[in-house]
């Protein structure tokens, strides 16, 4: 489901945030930045790519010379899933949560406590107390 500039695909247990470019369908999506939130208030961030994605990289980077001519790939985070659209990569993601290996595909950013302590600003609809 749509939410501002997020897709949010809710889980047992947790829920699936991506931020995809809302010029494409979600079905075309192949490199897109996303979350997986727990009830727990725990969260993992990361970026999955497809291997289309990761081509078209490498091959720039040959033009530019970079990583080597573009002989290699990488990214801390990095997911790299094999077909493009939000449908396959909620999939894999269930699988990493089913299997726990999202903990070692993403990237912890620590509880939502975390933002607690962070200013927010006051929504100018509502009225003040």
């Amino acid at each position: 489901m749509w939410d501002g500039p997020f897709y949010r695909v809710r889980r047992d247990g947790y829920e699936i945030l991506f931020v995809p470019d809302a010029d494409t369908p979600l079905d075309e999506i192949d490199d897109v930045d996303m979350w997986v939130i727990f009830d727990s208030g725990e969260r993992w961030s990361g970026t999955i790519y497809t291997l289309d994605v990761v081509h078209r990289r490498m091959d720039r980077r040959r033009e530019t010379d970079e990583c080597l001519g573009g002989r290699y790939f990488y990214v801390w985070d990095g997911l790299i899933v094999r077909d493009k659209g939000i449908a396959g990569m909620v999939e894999v993601v269930d699988e990493l949560v089913r299997t726990h290996d999202y903990e070692f595909v993403f990237r912890d950013v620590g509880p939502a406590e975390d933002l607690d302590g962070l200013e927010t600003p006051e929504d100018p609809g509502s009225p003040e107390t």
